[in-house]
């Protein structure tokens, strides 16, 4: 009986990790287009990645092609304390919400060079949220379906601006302070997925985005109450657990479940 549960379990596993799908933008030549991701070829798109498209049946390797930022967002919204691993904030509350600019976002691979006057930079390992249709007023049903799908994010924090500046804007949103995975995953449960941040290779943070304090359908829908959101924003949903100070060289990985991940060094 033991052996036919865990080859259920097996069997339940295998079939939710393949309804996963995941999509790139990418850039061949003058060519910028999406594309269906599938181990090391990808399949290109023609259509909205957004609404209505078909999947080409032919592919190309990815080496061919540079892969970019997974969207163009308009606008690039955050959520703090959203961990009680890591500053919590009241459950019954809105949750706390600042801006990054997309002038901030960084694809995976780019080495991060820092401001020269910035010396207490911590990572910030995170789920990072896609919007897929316009929204604005959406009770959280309507919210939760409006999340095309999720990326891996970095929210680097320059913790001295934190502390001293009016607004979080230099301190969270300076160039290079938000790298992103060029993935987008969809069809997986974002609402129970770890969140795991490397350092130099060591695992610094790790975290199930179960334990969130304000869900995603919840931060979507008060956004919405305020802003018109786009296909194509973006929101970093907070990160887990302790953060410390970068140092010149250090390489940072932050990964959600086995289904992609961003990689950046950093340069001071």
């Amino acid at each position: 009986m033991k052996w036919i549960l865990l080859v259920g379990t097996a069997c339940l596993w295998f079939t939710q990790l393949s309804h996963a799908a995941t999509y790139v933008r990418y850039q061949a030549g003058d060519d910028i287009q999406y594309a269906e991701r599938r181990g090391d070829a990808l399949y290109p798109i023609s259509g909205d990645i957004f609404s209505s498209f078909e999947v080409s049946t032919n592919s190309l390797p990815i080496d061919d092609v540079e892969l970019l930022l997974p969207t163009q967002p308009e606008k690039v919204f955050a959520v703090g304390m959203n961990f009680a691993s890591h500053l919590a904030s009241r459950s019954s509350a809105p949750p706390p919400i600042f801006l990054k600019l997309p002038s901030s976002l960084a694809v995976s691979g780019e080495k991060l060079l820092m401001p020269s006057d910035a010396t207490n930079v911590h990572f910030e390992g995170e789920l990072v949220l896609v919007i897929g249709k316009t929204l604005t007023e959406a009770n959280e049903s309507e919210a939760s379906a409006a999340i095309f799908g999720v990326t891996a994010g970095n929210d680097l924090t320059e913790r001295n601006w934190q502390g001293s500046d009016l607004q979080w804007v230099r301190a969270k949103a300076s160039d290079g302070f938000g790298p992103i995975s060029p993935e987008i995953i969809t069809d997986i449960d974002h609402t129970d997925v770890v969140i795991t941040t490397k350092l130099n290779g060591k695992t610094v943070q790790q975290e199930s985005t179960k334990n969130m304090i304000h869900s995603a359908a919840k931060v979507v829908s008060y956004l919405s109450q305020y802003y018109t959101l786009k296909p194509g924003d973006l929101i970093f949903m907070g990160t887990p657990g302790r953060t410390k100070a970068l140092s010149d060289g250090d390489v940072v990985d932050v990964s959600i479940g086995n289904y992609t991940q961003v990689s950046n060094q950093i340069a001071f």
